[in-house]
């Protein structure tokens, strides 16, 4: 797994995704969001952006706007989340990971978590699978997955 390492990584130079305007996480948020993402059960998902929203009060989200938490925890996720189920971290379209997506579809299948769409272009079904760790976790996952 190339790209998720628990090295720290400059910034590419000439870097047009957006990443540049993203600051260092602190170690402090690094450690949160990865807390988060071990409490996800399995079968079940969160997206970037929710695990964002629970951390809107942090020192290193104060003052931005957005998506911008969501990208920080993707790069929390993408730099240090090596360790942790990252691929029950998803884009808000229920996507897996971008360039992770064969390596985690194992995990789905495993896991049992609900998928639609085609093999070559699979999303997780966010209406039965998200996770939501201020509601009790009733099983909402299909007994099989979709595809």
């Amino acid at each position: 797994m190339a790209r998720m390492s628990n090295e720290h990584r400059a910034p590419a130079q000439g870097n047009t995704r957006g990443m540049d305007a993203l600051k260092d996480p602190s170690p402090d948020f690094v450690e949160r969001v990865l807390a988060i993402v071990r409490t996800i059960p399995p079968g079940r998902v969160m997206t970037y952006g929710d695990i964002a929203a629970m951390l809107a009060d942090h020192d290193d989200l104060t003052g931005t706007e957005g998506s911008y938490g969501a990208r920080l925890v993707g790069q929390v996720m993408a730099r240090f989340g090596a360790d942790v189920a990252w691929w029950r971290v998803l884009r808000s379209t229920g996507h897996p990971p971008k360039f992770h997506e064969t390596r985690a579809l194992p995990h789905y299948r495993e896991e049992r978590t609900p998928l639609t769409g085609p093999e070559e272009n699979y999303r997780v079904d966010l209406k039965l699978a998200r996770y939501d760790p201020d509601q009790d976790d009733e099983p909402r996952q299909a007994t099989i997955p979709l595809i």
